[in-house]
Parts: C-alpha cells; structure tokens; sequence
C-alpha cells in the first residue's frame, strides 16, 4: 500500500532488487492510493501551511472517525480531500452506532443468548432487516475483493444509519417498549443486526466495534479472530417482507417530504386521505398502520372518492395518497415567500453561470475557486428544481 507518486521509485525497486537478491516476488498485489490532499483539492506540504496533524484530528474526532474518512474518500483514481467538516460528519456516525446500541441495551437486547446465526423471523420487519443485512454483507464483500475501499464503507454507512438505525431502530421502538408477541424474536433479531453491524464495520471502525462487542455482545474471542459472515443474500432475503417494508418506507419519506416542501408545523399531525389503494398497497397499510401514523404524523386515513382542492398529492407504488393543508397552511403566503427565495437562487445562478462559461475566469482562477463554483452550480440547480417543486404543489392548493 503506497502512494501513487512513488511507484516507480519504490515499489518498483523493491521489486527489482528482491528478484535481484533472493530470486522471489516480495509482493503480488500493490494498493496505489491517491496523495492527501485539503479540502480544496491541494496537496499537502509544509511549505504551503496546509499540512494538518493526524493525531490532533483523533484527538478531536477519534481514530476511528480518521480512519473511516480515509476508506470512504480512497476512490480509484479519486482524490483524497482531508476535510475536518467530513470527519466530523462520520464523527457522529460512531455516535449514531453507540445510541442504537445503547438503547438496544437498555430494553434486555442483549440479555438473551447471542444468536450465532440469523434468527428464525416470522415478523415482517424482522424478515425485512435479516435480508437487508445479507444484502450489505454481499456488497462489502464485492468492493473488498477489489480493493474498492469506499465502496464498501459507503455502503455500509448507508445501511447502518438508513436502515438499521434510521428505520428498524425506529420501527422497533413500539415492539420493544410495549408488551407484544414478537417482542422476543425482536429482541434476538436486533441482536443479531447490532453485531453483525459490528463485524462489518471493524476493518473501518476497529475501536468502537471492539468496545461495543466486548461490553455488550461479550463475546468469547475480539473481532480480529472472528469468523467473518458467510451468509448469502438468497437464502435469507424475503421478497414479501421486504417488498412490504419498501413500500412503507418510501411512503413515509413521500409524505415528509411534502409536509416539508408545504412547511407543514413538524409536530402537527395531518388527515391523508386516498382515492384508490391495490391488494398489496391495502395490505402493507393494515400491517403497519401504527407505525407510518406515528413516523409520517398522520391522523387518520380516509378513503374519498377524488381529491379535494387544497390537497397535496403524495405518490407511492399501488395507492394515490393526499394532504388536505386547508386550514394548515396559508397556500398564498407560502407561495409568496418560496418565489422570493427562488427569484434569490436564481439571480445567483444566472451570475455563475456568467463567470463559468467566461474562459477568462476559467483560465485566470485558481483551480479552487473554479471547483468550488461548478459545485455550487450543480447544488443550485438542485436546489432550484426542488423549489419548483413545491411552487407547483402550493398551486395545486389555492
């Protein structure tokens, strides 16, 4: 493992001169990773000032924050930009990790018996979680058996926070907290995810894995000497569950993102009512009612015949779902302020655009400067589309 800026004088001499010497390989694979760089995409030198100290970063931040960072940013061919903002943001991952296993502590999780292998699920959420776990064990595996290092601490950071703590962590709250009949295979299954999260995690996160293993899991031998998982995604992926547990999913976000593009009060719970829902869309909903009320501050749900005036519409696979904002929000003065805001992020995309497409500026800045500007070019339009957006839904009320 060395940089790239030294292949040929050194990995290449230490090649040569092995065969050389002894007549054998020294090595047959050889990792080549990009040049550390700030967060402006310069190479560090002290010369430049811009060189920063590791071990103050870990003091700061923790080693693992560190380490992870390096993983996720050690593209192929990419850049690897040492940003303290970044850090900091996988800073609060560990966090998210430790909160998501100290609440599973604090309701008997890991009181039972450590399960040495997926649990027998007959709950839906449980089913659901067991295959998405298969489902990142598979991918990891993938990027790792091509040395892509980000693409497996990518996915696993989306998966340990999306779905484990964001969403079963969640789902699991009403099951755990209240008498239930699946509060035991919960209880197991939950388990069973928090440690395989640790298992998963420990190549990126060595020391918060191993503390959370050896103080909660107490387990029998440290993460370096455990056997590392070998189940496949077929065997335990459930497409009922899981098509079941997307769904609801994906209607929980729809509906928080139209409260938040309308500026819905984030504590007010709405009425949503529906025109039509399928077998499977009915199904999903009768299942898990409970829990999308709940995460999604829904009210009640009605059936109607057609959708009101004065209704957002909130799409999903198999149902047609509305808001009724009348009496909620204010449709005039919402519209009012989101095309001033908008008439701001256009003016200022229309000066950008001015500066990126003028070769003078393109050939004159700092490279820096040129980066930072189509970067803000692209979150404009995003930002602008997404305006829009919600310009159209507040029209679709008055």
């Amino acid at each position: 493992i060395t940089g790239q800026d030294i292949l040929f004088f050194w990995v290449a001499r230490m090649m040569m001169m092995q065969l050389a010497v002894v007549d054998e390989k020294p090595f047959h694979d050889v990792y080549l990773h990009q040049l550390v760089r700030d967060p402006k995409g310069v190479k560090m030198a002290k010369v430049l000032g811009n060189v920063v100290d590791p071990l103050e970063i870990i003091d700061e931040f923790g080693a693992d924050a560190l380490r992870f960072n390096n993983a996720a940013m050690a593209s192929i061919g990419g850049v690897l930009k040492l940003s303290t903002d970044r850090i900091k943001g996988y800073r609060n991952f560990t966090t998210k990790l430790w909160n998501a296993c100290r609440f599973a502590e604090m309701n008997g999780v890991f009181d039972a018996d450590r399960p040495l292998a997926a649990p027998e699920a007959t709950e839906t959420l449980n089913k659901w979680i067991i295959g998405e776990v298969a489902r990142v064990r598979e991918t990891v595996d993938a990027a790792l058996d091509t040395y892509r290092f980000n693409d497996a601490a990518n996915a696993l950071y989306a998966f340990v926070w999306g779905k484990v703590c964001d969403w079963y962590v969640e789902f699991s709250k009403p099951i755990l907290l209240e008498k239930h009949p699946a509060q035991d295979e919960t209880k197991a299954t939950m388990r069973w995810v928090l440690e395989q999260c640790m298992v998963l995690l420990h190549p990126f996160m060595p020391f918060i894995t191993e503390e959370l293993w050896g103080t909660l899991a107490k387990a029998d031998k440290m993460l370096p000497v455990t056997d590392w998982p070998t189940y496949q995604t077929a065997d335990l992926l459930d497409d009922a569950a899981d098509r079941e547990m997307n769904w609801v999913i994906n209607l929980i976000e729809q509906v928080r993102s139209a409260r938040a593009q309308m500026h819905v009060p984030v504590g007010t719970y709405v009425p949503m009512i529906t025109t039509q829902m399928d077998a499977a869309a009915k199904q999903a909903w009768q299942n898990n009612e409970a829990l999308i009320k709940r995460l999604a501050r829904i009210e009640q749900l009605t059936d109607v015949e057609a959708m009101p005036k004065g209704c957002a519409a909130v799409p999903s696979a198999g149902a047609t779902f509305g808001l009724p904002l009348e009496g909620i929000i204010d449709p005039a003065e919402e519209t009012a302020r989101l095309t001033k805001s908008l008439a701001k992020l256009e003016k200022e995309q229309k000066g950008l655009n001015g500066r990126l497409n003028n070769p003078k500026f393109i050939d004159s800045a700092p490279e820096d400067v040129v980066a930072e500007s189509r970067a803000r070019q692209a979150e404009l339009v995003e930002e602008i589309a997404k305006m829009k957006d919600a310009i159209a839904r507040l029209a679709e009320l008055a």
